[in-house]
């Protein structure tokens, strides 16, 4: 007997979905991908094609996710069915939510590698030197397969963790931590950029555009960033939808969380930039910018061993809240057939994430 998965608890207030769905679209797409990717298209222009394509495409479909969730109750697989079914249409509509909660799962399993090394340079900022050059250190981190895959272990396990505590005494109690957490973070690098970096040239760099640098693959990247940034195509959302209180209004609730979501991208492009230029390194340093670079600058600046850290927390929990609505659409599917318990599905599907994860991480050294 199939339950729907209000069962397994719903969020507390029209707040508590809004951080979490905003939890769940804010992630290293905002503040690792998104200033490299404008830093590789030319700045502007890439912002501005990024802006319209949330608004005319990311939004209208974060919409259309909550609506399937919520009216259904269930996890994206069984929404989907039930949807086309009361629409008569084919039941192998289901497997748009097969195909979500799969790339979800092999997003997780490279993303958790990723994630893993942000937490593993929350120590390396505050213990570096300048010795080493921060290439050198990167070059360091990502050659060792025990290293990556330690803290991808324990990326992986937080994750884990926080998804089996349930709905709302796991991953709705942590987005009301993490969310403010993250936000204060943000503000204060924006702050600490504006009055060391050199913030003008920011400005310009992210809000002039230049139209001549736009070609078709900044099309395709400014989309894929606004897909990867909002957390849609994935069924995150679309579960997030089934847990939501009914009489919370969906087509403002979506605008909140898109607003929210695009916020933090242009502070993240605001506390990154200013530093790169006002130590003469170079924007366009691709997906190596927040490693590379910035460790760089946190070297030569003042307070640097500080502000280092910090900047990587935010970016762990920024990956944090991400990751527990990469893992819910599976879990949910799992206990909603009562195949499992949730403890066990989120145990089940993270070992498996794990595995595959240990890939990804020897595909940057012996692979």
């Amino acid at each position: 007997m199939q339950k729907i998965l209000k069962s397994q608890g719903a969020w507390i207030g029209k707040w508590t979905f809004i951080l979490a769905a905003t939890g769940s679209a804010v992630g290293l797409g905002n503040i690792w991908g998104f200033p490299y990717k404008a830093g590789t298209n030319g700045g502007g222009a890439f912002v501005l094609i990024y802006l319209l394509c949330i608004l005319m495409i990311g939004i209208p479909i974060m919409i259309s996710e909550i609506i399937i969730g919520r009216r259904s109750g269930n996890s994206p697989i069984n929404a989907m069915k039930k949807t086309a079914i009361a629409s008569n249409s084919s039941s192998l509509w289901q497997f748009v939510g097969w195909s979500g909660i799969t790339a979800g799962i092999l997003i997780l399993s490279f993303y958790s590698v990723i994630a893993g090394i942000c937490m593993n340079y929350i120590f390396i900022s505050a213990f570096s030197s300048g010795a080493t050059s921060s290439t050198d250190q990167f070059a360091e981190v990502i050659s060792s397969p025990l290293n990556l895959v330690l803290w991808h272990t324990l990326f992986m396990f937080l994750t884990a963790l926080i998804v089996s505590a349930g709905v709302k005494d796991g991953i709705g109690r942590m987005v009301k931590i993490l969310m403010p957490m993250l936000g204060f973070l943000m503000i204060f690098m924006v702050i600490y950029s504006m009055i060391n970096g050199n913030f003008s040239q920011a400005m310009s760099f992210l809000f002039a555009p230049d139209f001549s640098s736009i070609t078709s693959e900044t099309l395709l990247q400014a989309m894929g960033q606004a897909f990867f940034s909002l957390s849609l195509g994935m069924g995150s959302i679309m579960a997030y939808g089934a847990y939501m209180p009914k009489d919370q209004k969906v087509i403002n609730t979506s605008f909140t969380v898109g607003s929210l979501d695009t916020l933090i991208a242009m502070l993240a492009g605001l506390a990154i930039f200013p530093i790169i230029f006002a130590f003469n390194l170079e924007p366009n340093s691709g997906p190596g910018l927040v490693f590379i670079s910035m460790l760089s600058a946190f070297n030569q600046m003042q307070f640097g061993q500080i502000i280092g850290p910090l900047f990587f927390i935010l970016l762990s929990i920024a990956a944090l809240s991400s990751s527990i609505s990469l893992l819910e659409p599976g879990v949910a599917y799992l206990a909603e057939e009562d195949i499992l318990s949730r403890k066990k599905s989120a145990q089940v599907i993270s070992f498996f994430i794990w595995i595959l994860g240990i890939g990804s991480a020897l595909s940057f050294n012996i692979w």
